[in-house]
């Protein structure tokens, strides 16, 4: 098979360009501009910028003045940003590229210039991809929702240690509640610090549910806790209730900057105010959560012309496993890293859905059994990231869940009676059908 393809390479060929091999404190800039009398000869300026804002003000001047059309620059821990952003406004395309793809060439001499000058050859040849860098107002939102989840794991890992002090006093209340900071382990554990050790007076603070287990918590709170656990503890959940109130506090400001948040309309066109409403259209996906929805959101933004079909964004958020060939032989590898955050309320949303009764549900149940929990739980992520994009790529569109028994539609049941009859001769038995009453 022969595929044809014709290129003109003066229109491939970018021919002002600019890259930055960025660093904590500099940057060093390589510019490759046409000849000034030379036809099909370039010109290469490399110079060192310091990472200041005035520095870099001065670059984009700089820059501008010498007409370049693009700006590439490696992802480099954080310190991009100041060199993208304040180039950005400066009016120059700037564009952000994973450092695994522009490694040089193994076994040649690297240094800050050689890695400048490479990553300008390889833009003004088009042999780059751009990263996708939301506009503000989707960064701003993910900065909540990443400080909110960050805020949330380390309030999990001050419970943990709450557990742990009162395992250490043999105080086995975990074994008997659910959860202990619920209403009535969190009033036993007030008690306890402040001086109370009797088992039975402890148990009688049990509400609800845990009314029942007055005995069992009588045994379970039969400790030796001290008043330095209790100093511990003390400590431990102020730090929790602090916690508690910056995560409400952040959630309010989500909630906020999602009805500031300007979504596209059907035609493209910014409309504000409807990102509550994408959140309520993303939380009617089974498994999907308000705090989730938002997360996606933020992860994903709500313009999806970034990723022109659902594949891109299941590609682009490492859902879908990568094939290898050689030899004619065919085998899926790993999916990747991608985005963390992004990953994490996926995974836990299909994780969530894999437990319902709907058709993300029943799609993990068909797959669990032959390709084991994890594959299933990227299959069923693959599947929810497809539902995100079109209901995010269409705002009117609502989603209708398929089913739980939507593949059994599918089914044909005259194929299905014969597959079934004949692996019951196979077996050697003498197969008679009759119609059911």
């Amino acid at each position: 098979m022969t595929d044809a393809e014709v290129t003109d390479p003066a229109e491939e060929l970018v021919e002002r360009v600019a890259a930055i091999d960025i660093a904590k404190a500099s940057g060093m800039v390589c510019m490759r501009l046409p000849h000034a009398s030379r036809a099909g000869r370039r010109t290469q300026e490399v110079w060192n910028v310091p990472a200041t804002t005035n520095g870099i003000l001065e670059l984009g001047d700089r820059l501008v003045c010498q007409s370049v059309t693009r700006v590439v620059m490696e992802a480099t821990g954080a310190y991009w940003k100041p060199f993208f952003f304040l180039l950005e406004a400066r009016g120059l395309e700037c564009w952000l590229v994973n450092a695994r793809e522009v490694k040089n060439v193994p076994g040649r001499p690297k240094t800050d210039k050689l890695d400048a000058v490479w990553l300008a050859k390889l833009t003004e040849r088009g042999m780059l991809r751009p990263s996708f860098v939301p506009p503000k107002p989707v960064r701003q939102l993910r900065d909540l929702t990443r400080m909110r989840t960050v805020l949330i794991r380390e309030q999990a890992r001050h419970k943990q240690r709450v557990e742990k002090i009162l395992e250490d006093a043999q105080i086995k209340l975990s074994s008997v509640a659910t959860d202990i900071f619920g209403v009535s382990g969190r009033a036993m554990i007030e008690a306890l610090i402040a001086g109370q050790h009797d088992p039975r007076a402890l148990a009688e603070l049990a509400r609800g549910n845990m009314v029942v287990k007055k005995a069992a918590l009588a045994e379970a709170l039969t400790g030796q806790f001290e008043d330095h656990h209790g100093f511990l503890c003390r400590t431990l959940l102020d730090t929790i209730d602090y916690l508690a109130g910056q995560i409400e506090s952040l959630t309010a400001r989500t909630a906020a900057a999602l009805r500031e948040l300007p979504c596209p309309d059907a035609d493209g066109n910014p409309r504000p105010g409807s990102g509550p409403d994408l959140v309520a259209k993303l939380v009617s996906i089974s498994g999907v959560g308000t705090r989730t929805a938002q997360v996606l959101l933020a992860e994903l933004g709500p313009d999806m012309r970034v990723f022109p079909t659902p594949d891109h964004l299941v590609s682009w958020a490492k859902f879908a496993p990568r094939t290898i060939q050689s030899g004619g032989k065919n085998t899926s590898g790993p999916t990747g890293k991608g985005n963390p955050w992004l990953k994490n309320a996926v995974g836990e949303a299909a994780l969530s859905a894999s437990r319902s009764r709907t058709f993300l549900g029943a799609r993990y149940k068909r797959i669990v059994k032959r390709r084991g929990r994890k594959r299933a739980l990227v299959a069923v992520g693959h599947s929810l990231l497809v539902i995100v994009w079109h209901l995010l790529n269409d705002p009117e569109t609502p989603y209708t869940d398929l089913g739980a028994d939507y593949h059994q539609h599918l089914i044909d049941p005259d194929r299905r009676t014969r597959d079934l009859v004949r692996q019951l001769k196979a077996l050697g038995h003498d197969v008679t059908l009759a119609p059911a009453a």
